[in-house]
């Protein structure tokens, strides 16, 4: 019998997201690292709750399958301890964060952005972009999140596209590093470039330097969308979540300038959240799409149909989509500049 149960989970959705970041901003999960487990009266005492709203917060983190109930208490569940844990390598409280100070309330004016056309993050008026600021604060969260969203995906892409041939990688858009750092520990071959805006850069070189790769990872400061050219001398020029930021015309222009930088037989490799190609899902890269009417101007999440389109416009030949399951991309779209 066909129910509205389907419907009350798409009302609620709030509900989960709200409890999880709020036992992110708790620092539950890290208490709890390695093992340990916690009652209802150790979270009275050590989150500093009333009886009432720490029963019912540790009851909600077992039922969103972040705590399993192990004796009188509760624990880390393994996606928890692996992922929420703040220090492990793939920790990603940063984007819990960043969504729940950052996007959340704008979200709540998500039809003001339908009728306008209009981002609610920035204003258009006064920055060019969302990316336009030297807001320590919000750097520090928006780059944390990236970088707990890019680094699992990264490690994603390393395994499902074969990059062993290939020597230089210059990653557009590189923001945090995150994906020069975690393709270089994947390649001992290769080496890369982050290009980015200037104060990017320097973070970027700060967790290159944080993660021992200053010797194999640098950085050089540009503007991909004002420059008339992108960095030479690579073999690989990668996109990564980068592409659904920008409009077609701004996206077509990159990967032109992607093809004239790249060394004969190089290759651009694209790292999206892929819309299917009749544009009915899947659904993480249609709310992606919703998000960037939210936070962009001209951005939107494209299929790989369109990627293909653009790459071949542009001279690319051998394209192809290489899928994957991970937090920022479900695929990758990759085209070959030839040889002659």
């Amino acid at each position: 019998m066909l129910t509205p149960t389907p419907l009350m989970g798409l009302v609620t959705g709030f509900w989960s997201f709200k409890t999880f970041a709020a036992a992110v901003e708790l620092d539950l999960f890290t208490r709890l690292a390695g093992g340990r487990t916690i009652t209802v009266a150790e979270a009275e005492d050590q989150l500093g709750l009333p009886e009432r709203p720490a029963d019912l917060l540790l009851t909600a983190c077992a039922s969103l399958g972040l705590l399993e109930r192990h004796g009188d208490g509760y624990r880390n569940t393994e996606l928890a301890e692996e992922f929420l844990v703040k220090g492990k390598p793939y920790y990603f409280g940063g984007q819990v964060t960043y969504c729940d100070q950052r996007t959340y309330l704008p979200w709540h004016r998500i039809g003001e952005a339908l009728r306008e056309d209009r981002p609610l993050t920035w204003d258009p008026a006064t920055q060019e972009s969302m990316f336009d600021t030297a807001d320590p604060v919000m750097l520090q969260s928006f780059w944390g999140a990236m970088h707990s969203t890019s680094v699992f995906t990264a490690k994603s892409l390393a395994q499902h596209v074969d990059l062993s041939h290939s020597k230089r990688l210059l990653d557009v858009g590189g923001g945090s590093g995150a994906y020069a750092i975690e393709l270089c520990r994947s390649l001992p071959g290769l080496t890369a470039t982050v290009f980015d805006l200037p104060h990017v850069c320097e973070i970027a070189a700060a967790n290159v330097a944080e993660a021992g790769q200053s010797d194999r990872i640098g950085a050089t400061p540009g503007d991909f969308l004002r420059d008339d050219s992108l960095p030479g001398g690579h073999d690989v020029v990668l996109f990564s979540m980068i592409l659904h930021d920008w409009d077609e015309p701004a996206n077509q222009r990159l990967l032109s300038h992607a093809y004239e930088a790249l060394e004969p037989d190089g290759c651009v490799v694209i790292s999206e959240l892929l819309l299917d190609a009749d544009r009915t899902g899947p659904a993480p890269a249609a709310l992606m799409g919703m998000n960037m009417l939210v936070e962009t101007v001209g951005g939107r999440n494209y299929s790989d149909a369109e990627y293909a389109g653009w790459l071949a416009a542009a001279g690319f030949t051998d394209i192809r989509t290489v899928r994957f399951d991970a937090p920022g991309a479900n695929g990758a779209v990759v085209g070959v500049k030839p040889a002659g």
